[in-house]
């Protein structure tokens, strides 16, 4: 359901339009009849704004994916202990 409140009247009953809009229902505010802003509990604006993020991201992304074709994206096998230690003998000589 979908609150359309005059945003005079939302600073009477903002309290009241709050608590609807942390209740997952839609609120928006209006201005001379034409809506102007639309009120979203914080939890629900941070996933929005996640996903704007997200699109934003794989947007930049696919704008290079000519750029990057054939390239590899697996990621190589990490150290272990025995190249580490050689790598820091190398590094800072023989170890006391």
């Amino acid at each position: 359901m979908t609150i359309h409140v005059n945003i005079g009247e939302a600073k009477t009953r903002l309290s009241e339009l709050v608590a609807a809009a942390v209740r997952g229902e839609e609120v928006v505010l209006s201005k001379a009849g034409a809506p102007q802003v639309r009120l979203v509990a914080v939890a629900d604006a941070s996933l929005e704004e996640r996903k704007r993020v997200a699109e934003k991201r794989a947007a930049a992304i696919g704008m290079w994916a000519k750029e990057f074709e054939g390239w590899s994206t697996d990621v190589p096998p990490s150290m272990t202990d025995e190249d580490m230690d050689a790598r820091w003998r190398r590094k800072f000589g023989p170890s006391a």
